[in-house]
Formats: C-alpha cells, structure tokens, sequence
C-alpha cells in the first residue's frame, strides 16, 4: 500500500466526521476518505457562515477569524489587532465587565480563548451542544457592541496587560527579542511584516481610546469576519440562531486592500549578517529566507523540506549536528507560511564550547549537499508521512477542525479546501523538494543571526550589529 494511500485512510478517521448522505459515500469512497464536509453561506450584511457537522459527542465550537492582523496596522498603531485580542474578553454593551469567561465556565465550556498572527486574529470557545445560543450571543455581542462598553479604564488596562506579555515573551525571556532582530532584517521597513504581531509598546502608549474605537469600527465588521459552527448540530436551526443574532449588526465599509494584494516584495540581493549579545549560556544561529506565501506554488515542498531536514534522528541536520559532529543541542527547520510571504527558518543551539560560526558551517555543506543531489525516496516518504500524520490528528479534535476551517477560508476562499491541501504534498517527489530548496534557499540570499552569549547582556539579547 502506497504511503499516500495509508495516509488517506488515517484522514479518513480523523476528517471524515459528517455523513454527507449515503448517496455522497457511493458515489466516490476513497474521495470521501479526505474530505472535511462544510456547509457554507453568507448573511446579508456579509459575515461568512460555515457550519460542519460532527454528532459522535454532544458538543460545538463557535470559532470566529476576523480578517484582520497586524500587517493591517497603519503605521504608529501597531499591536491594535493583538490589543483587541484583550479587549473583547472585557464585556460589551450587555455582557458586563470581567464576566464573558464566568458565562462560559458555568456553562461548562472547554478551551475559550484567542490569538493573533500578523494575517488574523480569531476568537473560540467549546460549549456543550445545549449552550450553542450562548456562546453566539456572546460574540454576536462583541462583534456588534462592544464599543459600548469600552471605556478608557478598560483600554489602559488591556494596554497593561498586552505590554506585560510583551515583556514576558520577548524582552525577559532568553533569545526574545531575535525574532524582532530577525524581522527587521528580512523585511523592509515599507513590508507589514517588518514589526512583531504583539504590538509595540511605545505606539500603544501613544494611542487615544478615540484611536482604538477607529480601528475597531474600521476591521470589526460581519462583512470582515468568518464565522465558523462546528459540531453536534443541526445546520438549519444554527443557521436561524445565527441570523437571528448576527443577522442584525450593519456591515461596515472596509478600506482599500489593493496595496496589500502587492505588498513591497521580499527580495534580498544578499546575504545580512545580525550579530546579538544575550545573557544566556549558548550560543544560537536563526537562518531566514523569504519565501512563497501560504498555499503558493513551492509552500508545500517546504513544509516538506523542513521535515527531511530535521524530523527526527536520522534527518540530515540532525544526524550531521546533533549525532555526528556532536556541536548543536538542537536544531530545528520550518516554513513559516504566512498571506503576503513566508520565511523559512532554520535554528541550531550550540553546545557548550562551540561558535555560532561552525553551526552556520555545517549547516551550510549540509544544504549544499541538498541542493546538489536532492532528497532521497525514503526522506520524502519520511517526511510525508509525518507531516500528514500530524495534521490528520490535528482532525480529531472539533474544535481544531473549526480554526483548520477557518484557515482555509481565510488564505484560499474555500473552506472545504483538505482535499487540495493533501494533494500538495501527495503531489511532492524529490525533485520538486530539491528544486524549491534551490530556487528559496539559496546560500548567498539570507539573514543569518548569530547569538553569542555575553555577561551582563539582556538575556533577550541586544542588537550589536547588523552587516549586509
């Protein structure tokens, strides 16, 4: 039995939760096996409605994308989008302050949060099938009034909190702030990638509340937003309690994302060198390169790439660093695929008693063996199976099925996209992973950041030189 083919059967279990009809399976069986069922629709005032049924438990999901993140942030506003993450939890017009998690939790809720990316921030929570109109009422709550609760109380607390997690994750913890370092390298100051999702604290501070309530009205609109319900439901009676709350809120007027569409291209004409002192007790290497967006021609491969390179013990740069030459602790490859470009990065820590400079090395004559003479068979079927297996068990779970949804309707329009998305890799052979490791990876184009440790440096490291 062909890899690919053992695979569709694992996707099968975990994709294939709603029946859609005896007649659908008959028709074509193996098709069904990686088939992610979806009902979609749109509500008059434009919110996006998607709605996948699973009854094997008596639970759903409501998981909500708004379309927006911080590459929509204009310039001197940037952590907006990651400040709303915060500030939809606080109350709306009647959900009083501080009690959106306390309705949930009686409820009996599971796994109620959010998040934000540069592409998009969403909001989720799993309530039992009984509690459905709920947690709709909830965030039809926030999406349509939300700014009638926000005060300036709520705002400069929320703008507390989201610099405390700034503090917490990058700037007190150990390497924090390379990917900072490392983004203002690979992207021009003109690219909306070119400053961190989390916001900054000196633009936060600078902000009015008049300032926030402009970007909510501007991106928090049904006509921005996709709304997926996923679980033991019935289609047409959630479809009626969706229209029946959000059916109501207007639609807003979305700016212009031409210029988005064609974002200042990531091109590098070589190779820069970012050199950073930290306070930790090993050196680090971070490698980047620019490369294609998400779900473009060459994306897939690189997952792909990633996964030969180092999944595992007997993966090229884990084999060569970590087993043979024994000077990184770890090392670690993926493509990091985002709407407008993507980065594919590469991070190795020394061991105690070795240079940045020998990772870079070794790391170098290993990609250029790569290039030279491609993958092999077995690493391909490796790193298929792996990457396939993976995703399929992030299946099983309703509500990490409603955010791959969601995923899919945001980057490529379609939210029943699985099929396709497994076709990528299914697709993949060795000579396409080589050629996208040629043709993205190449040596002479890159950021390379080199971490060394350095007494009475911040442990999130310091910028000490950037060489182009």
């Amino acid at each position: 039995m062909r890899t690919t083919r053992r695979l569709a059967l694992v996707l099968a279990g975990a994709a294939l939760l709603a029946a859609p009809g005896p007649s659908a399976r008959a028709a074509d069986p193996d098709a069904a096996k990686i088939t992610l069922p979806v009902r979609a629709s749109r509500l008059a005032n434009g919110l996006e409605v998607v709605l996948h049924e699973d009854h094997r438990t008596p639970i759903v999901t409501v998981n909500v994308w708004y379309h927006v993140g911080s590459k929509d942030e204009p310039q001197g506003r940037h952590g907006f989008a990651h400040l709303f993450e915060h500030v939809m939890f606080q109350g709306s017009k009647h959900v009083p302050e501080d009690t959106y998690f306390r309705y949930l939790e009686r409820a009996g809720a599971s796994n109620v949060n959010g998040s934000t990316q540069t592409d998009r921030t969403n909001y989720f929570e799993t309530v039992p099938k009984n509690r459905l109109e709920l947690a709709l009422w909830l965030e039809s709550d926030r999406m349509g009034f939300l700014l009638d609760h926000v005060d300036q109380q709520t705002f400069a607390g929320q703008r507390d909190v989201v610099k405390n997690e700034r503090r917490q994750n990058y700037e007190n913890a150990p390497y924090g702030m390379v990917w900072q370092f490392l983004d203002e390298a690979l992207y021009p100051p003109s690219h909306p990638y070119h400053h961190l999702a989390i916001g900054s604290p000196e633009d936060l501070d600078a902000a009015t509340l008049e300032d926030v309530r402009q970007f909510f009205r501007t991106w928090y609109v049904p006509n921005d937003a996709t709304l997926v319900v996923a679980g033991d439901i019935d289609p047409a009676a959630t479809l009626a309690l969706v229209e029946k709350y959000f059916g109501p809120i207007p639609s807003g007027t979305l700016p212009d994302r031409a210029s988005l569409a064609s974002p200042p291209k990531v091109e590098l004409a070589g190779e820069t060198r970012v050199e950073v002192e930290a306070g930790v007790e090993l050196p680090r290497v971070v490698m980047a390169w620019p490369t294609p967006p998400f779900f473009a021609p060459g994306d897939g491969d690189l997952d792909l790439a990633a996964r030969a390179l180092t999944a595992g013990k007997t993966s090229r740069l884990y084999k060569r660093l970590v087993y043979d030459d024994q000077i990184a602790q770890d090392v670690s490859a993926s493509q990091a695929s985002s709407q407008l470009a993507s980065k594919f990065l590469i991070t190795a820590t020394a061991k105690p008693g070795h240079t940045p400079e020998e990772l870079v090395a070794a790391i170098d004559q290993e990609l250029a063996k790569v290039r030279a003479s491609g993958f092999d068979d077995a690493e391909l079927a490796r790193a298929r199976t792996a990457f396939l297996a993976d995703a399929a068990f992030r299946l099983e779970g309703v509500g990490a099925r409603a955010d791959v949804i969601n995923e899919y309707a945001h980057y490529t329009g379609d939210p029943g996209f699985l099929p396709k998305d497994v076709a990528r890799y299914e697709a993949a052979t060795t000579a396409s992973l080589r050629g996208a490791v040629t043709t993205y990876l190449p040596e002479g184009k890159r950021v390379v950041v080199l971490v060394r440790p350095t007494k009475g440096a911040p442990i999130c490291g310091r910028l000490v030189r950037r060489t182009p």
